[in-house]
């Protein structure tokens, strides 16, 4: 019986660390699995092609908010296709309505719920000992009538001496005995009994089984659950942080230094829950630095502490990569939404973290909060653009299935949509034109602020002309939207054109009455005259700082017209 992992990644660079558990896990089964991913970028037709192409019997999708609605499309059309394929579904997207997801898809065969180490491989032995999908859902001893001897008859198929199966034995439970599993037989939807996790110790390494991709993130895990209960996150379902020992979190990081890869992604939920803990992992990532892996880690700032700020000085520039989730900086916020720490703490380790210079520092907050509407929102704008970070992401809140958010959603009046990713429309306190706005505001803040090579300019014009960054990405992004420049994606040097468009339209004159700059090199403060200029000139030493030579020079032989 063959069997197929897939899933669809929401990047190329992205990839499955969820498969390839699985298959590690299911390797003692003894069942025939392939794996292969997709990205949500590739063609239906080109994935169903794929799915059909080997006539797996079984085919197992792992489902997210990003991929869940095209999963379904291509299994149900799978399905039409081949009547007798199985379908198994696991994954966060349907694991906390696993039966309603079974009503209304009437194709899905199987769904595993939470995480499946232990009922996949169980799973997959019935389907390695059962010739005939169809079979598994009888009890082992109603298959074989005549055992004799280390015997085994498989339907008229022998199999002797040692080697013989005694499925009974070999088995020991009915698809019944699977934990956390959802099936359907015979028109009835079956919902077996839960089991708490396996021990996270005994998972199988991702990488045992596969080699390292060089042209994608390697995801990494030394950790599962968090030790906070935020509202709008999966992670606050599991009431246990589960470590990795640090022997084995050694040894396999030594692999992947080993590898000479460029970025290992830790998805531990919050890195820092151990204070020493993460220490021992970054102490041990300094001393074994290879020049060129990078690490990136979610952290709680406001558990940092002196002892793992020192420890992070140590570090070589660029080796480590920290994302900080601020989420907001509305106290009455953060207590909806069971936010922990000081947020005064937050801020003053978010921001001593930045300053020691070595590390990449992304922070993050999300609109659509409780308690956040619009102008408080432009606060906790003005707070976390403060820090200087160098990623500052901008996010959106969705009400994940299993969260107590979405479970409190009429308390707030949320309005979300229905498909996945389930993210918010309005709530009492911020409208779906506000949000909408802060759409506008996000796509201006990534294009200028995230991609680099605008710092100069942005500052200045800040300082100058408004009351604090919020303002201006106000302000920026309404009259980038007005001038129509979202339907055409722009080179970066277009860009530079735009803002500099966008500082003409304070004075309408094109040059606010003074000597225009346009050289490339030097003079740029002497010969920069009124607020025009002096953006032009900053422009161009941004441009420096980004553009190789040969671009500055074209740019300035084309000029400055969009």
């Amino acid at each position: 019986m063959k069997i197929l992992l897939t899933t669809l990644n929401s990047k190329y660079i992205h990839s499955s660390p969820a498969l390839k558990y699985l298959y590690g896990a299911a390797q003692k089964s003894g069942a025939q699995i392939d794996v292969r991913e997709f990205t949500i970028n590739n063609d239906d037709d080109y994935i169903f092609g794929e799915l059909l192409s080997k006539e797996w019997d079984v085919v197992c999708f792992s489902c997210y908010i990003w991929n869940i609605e095209r999963i379904l499309y291509l299994a149900e059309n799978l399905k039409k296709a081949r009547p007798r394929v199985k379908i198994l579904l696991g994954g966060p997207e349907v694991s906390f309505d696993a039966i309603e997801v079974m009503k209304k898809n009437r194709f899905i065969d199987f769904i595993i719920k939470g995480e499946g180490e232990m009922p996949f491989p169980m799973l997959m032995r019935m389907f390695r000992v059962y010739d005939d999908t169809e079979m598994i859902f009888q009890k082992p001893r109603d298959m074989f009538d005549d055992i004799d001897d280390g015997i085994a008859f498989d339907l008229g198929r022998e199999t002797g001496g040692s080697a013989g199966l005694d499925y009974s034995l070999l088995l020991g439970y009915t698809i019944a005995d699977i934990p956390n599993l959802v099936y359907r037989h015979d028109g009835k939807i079956y919902v077996n009994g839960e089991k708490d996790p396996d021990d996270f110790e005994n998972a199988v390494f991702p990488y045992t089984y596969f080699d390292i991709p060089q042209d994608k993130i390697v995801y990494y895990e030394s950790s599962r659950g968090c030790p906070f209960r935020c509202a709008y996150c999966l992670s606050s379902i599991e009431k246990t942080i589960r470590p990795l020992s640090l022997e084995r979190v050694f040894r396999e990081l030594s692999y992947f230094i080993r590898s000479g890869i460029k970025q290992v992604k830790f998805i531990d939920r919050t890195f820092n829950y151990d204070s020493q803990r993460a220490r021992d992992i970054l102490g041990f990532i300094i001393a074994n630095d290879n020049g060129v892996t990078n690490f990136h880690f979610e952290i709680c700032s406001d558990l940092l502490d002196e002892e793992t700020l020192d420890v992070i000085r140590r570090a070589r520039k660029g080796l480590f990569q920290f994302e900080i989730g601020v989420q907001s900086t509305n106290q009455k916020t953060l207590e909806a939404i069971n936010r922990g720490g000081t947020l005064e703490r937050t801020i003053n380790m978010a921001k001593r973290l930045i300053d020691i210079g070595n590390s990449e520092v992304h922070v993050d907050l999300i609109a659509g909060l409780p308690y956040e509407g619009y102008k408080t929102f432009g606060k906790s704008f003005d707070d976390v653009y403060a820090l200087g970070a160098d990623m500052f992401a901008l996010g959106f809140l969705k009400l994940l299935k299993g969260t107590s958010m979405r479970d409190d959603a009429e308390k707030y009046g949320y309005i979300y949509r229905e498909k996945a990713p389930y993210e918010v429309i309005s709530n009492d306190f911020i409208s779906a034109k506000e949000l909408i706005r802060l759409k506008k505001i996000e796509a201006v803040l990534d294009l200028y602020f995230n991609r680099k090579g605008f710092g100069r300019t942005l500052e200045y014009i800040i300082k100058t002309k408004f009351a604090g960054p919020f303002e201006f990405y106000e302000d920026f992004a309404d009259y980038y939207y007005e001038k129509g420049f979202q339907h055409v994606s722009h080179k970066k040097e277009d860009l530079y054109r735009i803002l500099n468009k966008y500082a003409e339209s304070f004075t309408g004159d094109g040059a606010d009455g003074c000597e225009e700059s346009d050289t490339a090199f030097e003079g740029i403060e002497d010969r920069s005259f009124g607020f025009t200029g002096h953006v032009r000139g900053l422009l161009m030493q941004d441009m420096e700082d980004t553009l190789n030579f040969d671009a500055i020079k074209k740019f300035v032989n084309k000029g400055w017209e969009i």
